[in-house]
């Protein structure tokens, strides 16, 4: 995007009131967090985490089996992490897109979209059965082109997947079609994906299926991390500050935390993200930009940018800055970074220069598991007694409930039609020791960016990169 008009003392005033915690997360209704575990428990499965991955793990065994006893800690609160910071993108995806799944796992694709789908539907279901408050809608989501080279790109991609099959649902809008649907003077294209997409309130989510959890008769403990993972007897035991728990079977799903199982930490790096919330729009700013149909937005470049309206007409604008620190490790100064926030206000107000004067009232960031192939990975240890999934690299709000059903496959010991996937069955490339992680993934953004200033052309680097089936587009 080009430089904002306004004055960089206009947009960086937009920013003067934001508070530095996650929106969803600054909540008058935010439950209380369950009490932590004290003395000796034992189960029959045992779930580590209380995101979307582990929460969706325990009400799924539940359902599946509802005499089933299990137990669920979290080391902080349900939701605190990545799935009370995310941008509230529900996609059917389970591949972090298309284009990626099609360049990896090209003779299963229409497969995994059919799985994807069905997981979207099977969330739509639970959402409406359990009665999750959490601003559910099934908006869809454009993907828009800003550069010249992009809106090329998007068309030869839709004619792409017309010739393949996989073009139901999705329209290729020239730019007077885009911005009918969301007026931008930066957009010259769209792809608009009718019905993969949802919205919803992410940490609303959490919190939904917390209680979903509980009134099917889950044993939840809140600050309560797990420390080991050691087998015991026929089954396994975890260690906690306070207490244990002593299961047959445990699933982790603890994603950019490091993995209780040591071998699965290399495959995986955290990355953060950040976002801006702006206050709620009025009647007159909603319509100088219309948004009529209030699909998720996300631009096409590498270092891309996505946006969304909230349930009370704010705006959260997120992206483009992906930083990770050196060592790999998750720390909460981390979450904070006013550079990437002064950036993200000036393309905001390129974006939406009819919003000049709008404020941002909230500026967060937050931790992905990223890893090498963009999309979950899965497995077991400790002779089929653990599972694991990690690696959703910011797609999770949807493909966490997948990974949850092959989790607990695995554990069962069944063949069925997700663990037959290339896809479950296979590992990406970890991540090297540092400094080589850092410094790759360095030159990758350099490159990156260079990319996108180059009208698209990728560099050697990038082109090895995707040689090596790291792929790095995203």
């Amino acid at each position: 995007m080009a430089p904002s008009a306004m004055s960089r003392s206009g947009w960086t005033r937009s920013l003067a009131g934001a508070q530095p915690v996650p929106y969803w997360l600054d909540d008058p209704g935010r439950p209380r967090p369950e009490p932590a575990l004290t003395g000796g428990e034992s189960c029959d499965l045992l779930v580590v985490g209380g995101g979307y991955s582990g929460l969706w793990t325990a009400l799924i065994a539940k359902e599946r089996q509802p005499d089933r006893d299990v137990v669920l800690v979290e080391g902080r609160e349900a939701g605190w992490a990545a799935s009370g910071r995310n941008g509230g993108f529900c996609a059917a995806s389970l591949t972090h897109g298309l284009a990626n799944g099609l360049t990896r796992w090209p003779d299963e694709i229409h497969r995994l979209e059919e799985l994807g789908a069905r997981n979207l539907d099977e969330i739509e279901r639970a959402v409406a059965r359990h009665s999750l408050d959490c601003e559910f809608e099934r908006t869809g989501e454009i993907d828009v082109a800003t550069e010249p080279h992009q809106a090329e790109e998007l068309h030869d991609w839709y004619e792409e997947l017309e010739r393949r099959g996989l073009a139901d649902g999705t329209e290729f809008l020239d730019t007077a079609a885009v911005r009918e649907q969301v007026a931008s003077p930066t957009f010259l294209a769209g792809l608009h994906d009718r019905r993969g997409v949802a919205m919803l309130h992410p940490a609303k989510l959490a919190w939904g299926l917390k209680r979903a959890c509980l009134r099917l008769g889950v044993r939840v403990y809140e600050h309560t991390p797990a420390l080991t993972l050691v087998p015991h007897g026929a089954g396994m035991a975890v260690r906690t500050p306070y207490g244990s728990v002593r299961a047959r079977r445990v699933a982790l799903g603890t994603n950019v935390f490091p993995n209780l199982v040591r071998r699965v930490r290399p495959y995986t790096v955290p990355v953060y993200d950040y976002a801006l919330m702006t206050e709620p729009l009025s009647a007159g700013q909603l319509a100088s930009i219309g948004w009529k149909n209030r699909q998720g937005l996300g631009d096409s470049a590498n270092q891309f940018h996505y946006f969304r309206l909230s349930a009370d007409n704010r705006v959260l604008w997120g992206g483009y800055d992906a930083i990770y620190p050196y060592g790999g490790r998750v720390r909460a100064e981390y979450d904070e970074r006013p550079e990437t926030y002064a950036k993200l206000a000036e393309h905001f107000f390129t974006c939406f220069p009819q919003l000049e004067g709008l404020n941002f009232t909230h500026a967060w960031g937050g931790a992905i598991d990223t890893c090498s192939r963009f999309s979950a990975f899965f497995g077991t240890a400790h002779r089929g007694r653990v599972a694991y999934a990690a690696g959703f690299t910011g797609l999770g709000v949807g493909a966490t409930r997948f990974g949850a059903d092959v989790m607990l496959d695995l554990l069962a010991g069944e063949r069925t039609e997700r663990t037959e996937l290339e896809m479950v069955r296979r590992k990406p490339l970890p991540f090297p020791p540092e400094p080589f992680a850092w410094t790759g993934i360095a030159l990758t953004k350099w490159s990156l960016a260079r990319a996108d200033a180059d009208g698209g052309r990728r560099n050697l680097w990038l082109r090895t990169m995707d040689r090596l089936g790291l792929g790095f587009d995203s």
